[in-house]
């Protein structure tokens, strides 16, 4: 037809133009495996990119092929990211919390030719090496000083860039080409391949950072501590050269000492994160008496953003957002973007709003099913499994046979939700963690978040055990802060007063640690084995309990008030 507009494709690859050609000496600073602080311009970064385009060819790397990444948030990540989207190639990032089964299976699954590697993964990689059936070749992302000895006789990384061109003559490819790859991190059954194409890496990239969305531009410096080899880092990636700010990548330092410093080293004013992740740099702000000079906002997800996080961001000055979506969403499918106004509000009133999910990005539509298939009305109320579509999810799971959507095109998230009349999702639970107690269902999180705002709790879950009348109750399971004591009984009181009283947790049991999965949700399956067996205390049980547990009652009132 004629009059309409040009068709160009979109491509990572005009993400990179856009970099170079507005943001040239904008700032990737790194902090490397081995030690020290890696810094470089975008234009710098192009060049390498250029010179591991020259390199991947001259191995061999041809366009579909995927090539498996095992690394740490560094710069030399983000080159294969674009120089392997930008030949045609596939960049599988790798899990390596996922272990070394899981590991093996989805390197054997995605038949990647070449794995690349960092040098913390070398005892993971070697152990896996002799069961990987298409690996070809290895590289380790390192330099010939800090190169190991190793019996798979890797490649090394710089000496292979060192003498190739630094300019390339970057195909154009169509945007329906797959750049990326991620795995499912497998907590029920097997890891599942998600393929990402350019097009929708460049949508999510744009939608990113838009306003209501991550909200970032080119005046900030973002942190992403959301590992590159899962999900992308939310695209942080992407969006930080599309609209030019200077990125950040934290290496192995994930612990709160280590973002502190680089926080405060490169003036960080976004920072993207999981909650287990921010609650150990708030412990560490704490107990070591710092501030933020610079943090202006961190963006939350991977799991629910608690209500203690919240808090605790806002003692630094630091507003927090959450987000959320899945490997399937590219990943995001919503950000909690604040209205005009929102900050002029008391925290007890914005609290509630905060821990919603948010609103859906642009081109995505969201639904909620009920059991018997019925579409349920957005009025905060109706509760049902929440099912998503739109130009950056899933339409099939790789190389898998199982249907992926519904019959009329929707991706089923797994996730239990409300949504609110403004257009909030709110995540209720997982589908496989509600609590369903004499024909209720209990949302875990709301237990789990009254539970991390008592003060010696460091980590909360909630799942459900058997009853003999009400079919299942919920048990809180945590672990204290270090140095921290506190009787199950008091904490159980301490989450009832937050409650209502259908969620009130039938007994609390202290663990010395909760498990934590490949992407820092709990692992509630491993809860459920632990805890089989289980037997609830009787009536009788938390009457004594209670009792010994009154002196402390009034101590935790004039802390926190009341309900």
């Amino acid at each position: 037809m004629e009059g309409l507009m040009m068709h160009t494709p979109l491509t990572i690859k005009g993400i990179l133009k856009i970099a170079v050609n507005n943001y040239a000496n904008q700032e990737i600073v790194t902090k490397l495996v081995e030690g020290g602080i890696h810094r470089y311009s975008f234009k710098d970064a192009e060049k390498r990119m250029a010179k591991l385009a020259h390199a991947l060819v001259r191995m061999g790397v041809k366009p579909g092929d995927r090539i498996g990444v095992m690394g740490w948030n560094t710069h030399r990540q983000l080159e294969l990211y674009y120089a392997l989207g930008c030949i045609g190639a596939i960049c599988h990032t790798i899990n390596p919390r996922l272990g070394a089964e899981n590991a093996a299976f989805v390197i054997n699954h995605a038949e990647d030719k070449f794995v690349f590697y960092d040098l913390t993964f070398a005892p993971l990689i070697e152990a896996i090496a002799p069961h990987l059936k298409s690996v070809k070749g290895y590289v380790v992302l390192t330099d010939k000083a800090n190169a190991p000895k190793s019996p798979i006789n890797p490649a090394v990384y710089e000496t292979l860039l060192a003498k190739e061109k630094d300019s390339y003559d970057w195909p154009d490819l169509d945007e329906n080409t797959a750049c990326s790859m991620c795995y499912t991190s497998g907590t029920t059954g097997q890891p599942k391949g998600v393929l990402y194409s350019h097009r929708a890496i460049v949508l999510q990239a744009m939608v990113t950072c838009l306003p209501a969305s991550f909200g970032c531009t080119h005046e900030d410096t973002l942190l992403p501590v959301v590992p590159m080899f899962h999900v992308n880092a939310w695209n942080a990636p992407y969006a930080a050269l599309l609209i030019g700010a200077k990125l950040v990548l934290p290496g192995p330092g994930m612990d709160g000492e280590s973002l502190y410093t680089l926080i405060e080293d490169e003036k960080v004013t976004y920072s993207l994160g999981v909650p287990t992740i921010w609650l150990g740099l708030l412990a560490y702000l704490e107990e070591n008496n710092k501030t933020f000079s610079t943090m202006k906002y961190t963006l939350v997800g991977g799991s629910a953003l608690s209500e203690a996080i919240i808090r605790g961001f806002e003692k630094y000055g630091v507003r927090v957002r959450q987000g959320w979506g899945m490997t399937e969403m590219s990943p995001t499918g919503t950000v909690n973007a604040e209205d005009p106004g929102f900050y002029d509000l008391p925290i007890e009133e914005r609290i509630p709003i905060q821990l919603k999910q948010g609103r859906a990005l642009p081109f995505i539509d969201m639904r909620i099913m009920s059991e018997d298939g019925k579409e349920l009305p957005w009025d905060g109320v109706s509760s049902g499994h929440l099912q998503v579509r739109g130009p950056w999810v899933i339409s099939d799971y790789y190389n898998s046979d199982k249907p992926t959507l519904t019959e009329d095109g929707w991706f089923d998230t797994g996730d239990v939700s409300v949504i609110h009349p403004d257009g909030r999702m709110q995540i209720t639970d997982r589908a496989k963690d509600v609590i369903k107690s004499g024909g209720e269902w209990i949302s875990t999180l709301d237990i789990e978040n009254a539970a991390l705002m008592f003060p010696a709790v460091a980590q909360a879950a909630a799942i459900g055990v058997h009853h003999p009348k009400w079919q299942e109750r919920p048990l809180l399971i945590v672990a204290l802060k270090k140095g921290a004591s506190a009787e199950p009984e008091e904490i159980r009181q301490f989450v009832c007063e937050r409650l209502p009283k259908i969620s009130h947790p039938d007994a609390v049991e202290i663990i010395d640690e909760i498990p934590i999965g490949a992407t820092g949700k709990v692992l509630k399956t491993k809860l459920r084995e632990m805890f089989k067996d289980y037997v609830l205390p009787s009536l009788a049980d938390k009457a004594a309990s209670k009792s010994n547990a009154g002196e402390k009652k009034s101590l935790l009132k004039s802390l926190f008030g009341k309900k």
